[in-house]
């Protein structure tokens, strides 16, 4: 079985971000780039089915040149393969999931593994969107997983605690933080990623539906004050809260 993984290319979270003198898009001076931890967690899942079934992992990501570093990294942890649709990595989230939809459709691939949310937009939709496309099922921020034949038996995170579900193949599972702890890629497995080659394929991508037309940080907070500390501050706390912070 071919097993689907898909990893984007993102901007490290610890990296300090400006905005461009256009006011659209990053400046990326500077900036350092990984593959999404949340893919890092879909790439081990992707990993283990294979141990477990049998198969191969491909991994995929539409992106530029940049993308392959991610994509070098998939591979050293494990993946058979890589494939890089040659696209604009700031497409907007539903002309992104029609090229991967059409790419896992090329591939036959009825299992597909992804991070539940991408860290640099934050949009967590894209394999909900991938599997209305395909008509897959879909289990979103799945933190357990396995798999007997074509039945998938999974625990995801609701809010306010964890739901048990199964369902079938042919399936879209995004990963979620304690789904798994992602293995480090051995030096053989480096050594053998930089042999292997990435496969490109240039792909016709319609124009994004959503358009930015500006991009800011957050104005800054208000220093703090404190106005005591000890009981005898409560009324001064209170009047403060009240007349000038107005939250009650």
């Amino acid at each position: 079985m071919k097993i689907v993984v898909c990893v984007n290319h993102v901007p490290d979270t610890a990296t300090k971000i400006s905005i461009s003198s256009d006011q659209k898009t990053i400046d990326t001076t500077g900036v350092t780039y990984v593959l999404n931890p949340y893919d890092e967690i879909a790439i081990e899942e992707a990993l283990k089915t294979k141990e477990a079934i049998g198969g191969e992992v491909i991994a995929l990501s539409l992106g530029n040149d940049s993308n392959k570093e991610s994509l070098r990294k998939a591979l050293a942890m494990g993946a058979d393969s890589a494939v890089l649709l040659k696209g604009n990595s700031s497409l907007d989230s539903i002309v992104t999931a029609n090229a991967l939809a059409t790419e896992i459709i090329s591939q036959d691939s009825k299992l597909v593994f992804m991070g539940k949310q991408s860290v640099d937009y934050d949009s967590s939709i894209m394999g909900q969107l991938v599997a209305s496309l395909l008509d897959y099922n879909i289990v979103s921020n799945a933190t357990s997983f396995s798999i007997d034949g074509d039945k998938i038996i999974a625990e995801r995170e609701i809010e306010g605690g964890k739901e048990s579900i199964e369902t079938s193949l042919p399936a879209i599972v995004t990963a979620q933080k304690g789904l798994n702890e992602p293995r480090y890629a051995s030096l053989k497995g480096i050594m053998t990623a930089k042999r292997k080659t990435i496969e490109e394929k240039d792909i016709e991508i319609s124009e994004s539906h959503v358009v930015v037309n500006i991009m800011k940080k957050p104005e800054e907070k208000a220093a703090g004050k404190i106005v005591g500390e000890d009981a005898s501050a409560v009324p001064e706390l209170v009047h403060l809260l009240k007349e000038e912070a107005k939250i009650i």
